[in-house]
């Protein structure tokens, strides 16, 4: 499958990753690594989590207080938001 992040899921991704990465060292990177590793683990297994509301599917990460959001059309998987769960936990 292939995987698409909009625009707007990639710049949080990468705000994230500087915002962590200012408050320590070292930390931005463990979030950027925990991402791709569950965007792998989606690619795998894209249709375990289940359907929410909207039609799309959650992946929560279990270091970070993040999840991925997406969608599955066709053969790509749509990434919509990487979030903060405890700052915007219905986004």
């Amino acid at each position: 499958m292939k995987v698409l992040l909009l625009p707007e899921a990639a710049q949080e991704f990468e705000d994230a990753v500087v915002y962590l990465e200012e408050e320590e060292p070292g930390l931005g990177t463990r979030l950027r690594a925990e991402i791709e590793a569950h965007i792998g683990w989606i690619i795998e297994n894209p249709t375990i989590p289940r359907l929410r509301e909207g039609a799309y599917r959650q992946v929560n990460l279990q270091v970070f207080s993040y999840y991925i959001a997406y969608l599955i059309k066709n053969e790509t998987i749509w990434i919509l938001a990487i979030a903060h769960g405890h700052r915007r936990p219905d986004y």
